[in-house]
């Protein structure tokens, strides 16, 4: 699979995860609309990664993992819970 290829098709994966888990009780029961956006990709060897996330405030994004000898992509979906910065020492 081409890095292009690769890209195309987690954009569509996300798009449906997010559909089918979108949270109804924050959203509703309607169609909201929402970009997907590729937030970093890699290709190396046969194997392409890539992070993604949406336009929707839900905290979620998406490491998507094509594996190319077994032909196979893994998807792992995260909430973000919290950003903090810690400063350190010098």
């Amino acid at each position: 699979m081409g890095n292009e290829e690769f890209l195309k098709k987690c954009i569509e994966i996300v798009r449906d995860y997010t559909d089918k888990h979108l949270d109804k009780s924050v959203f509703g029961n309607y169609s909201t609309p929402f970009d997907v956006y590729i937030v970093w990709s890699c290709k190396t060897l046969q194997n392409n990664k890539a992070l993604l996330s949406t336009s929707l405030s839900d905290g979620m994004y998406y490491e998507i993992t094509h594996n190319g000898d077994k032909k196979e992509i893994y998807v792992d979906a995260y909430k973000k819970f919290e950003n903090r910065c810690i400063k350190l020492e010098e």
